[in-house]
């Protein structure tokens, strides 16, 4: 299996998320005001954002391409991602994908700031949502 490296993408390089993106039917885009980390085999093969929130981080915008799946890729950018955070990270799902995230440290229903649970809320409204979070390790 090649080489795999995790970075924080460097602000000047931040278009090359949202072309991986749409190179695979994605609408997410990368998002200024977050970490933006990808996973490297010479080219990008995974991304996701990494939000400031009151009380923690947000994870949204989690992609693996494809042809990597199942190569423990997603599992590697969550943990280097969340690599020394002292706050909790919280991400929103679809219920089928609730298994995917426990195996990875999430645990489900977490207790949510009141602007997390707003915007779970609104985000449900138009399709099955789930909260799950990740504690800070210690």
């Amino acid at each position: 299996m090649p080489d795999t490296r995790y970075t924080l993408l460097d602000e000047s390089l931040w278009p090359l998320m949202n072309k991986f993106y749409r190179s695979h039917q994605s609408s997410m885009k990368a998002v200024r005001d977050a970490q933006l980390w990808v996973a490297r085999r010479e080219e990008i093969v995974a991304v996701l954002c990494l939000r400031p929130v009151a009380g923690g981080h947000w994870l949204t915008g989690l992609l693996v391409d494809p042809a990597c799946r199942e190569q423990g890729l997603a599992a590697g950018l969550i943990a280097e991602a969340a690599k020394g955070l002292e706050l909790p990270v919280w991400l929103f799902c679809h219920p089928d994908l609730r298994g995917f995230y426990e195996r990875r440290g999430f645990s489900f229903d977490p207790a949510l700031p009141q602007a997390m649970s707003e915007r779970l809320s609104r985000y449900a409204r138009s399709k099955p949502m789930i909260a799950m979070e990740l504690k800070p390790s210690a």
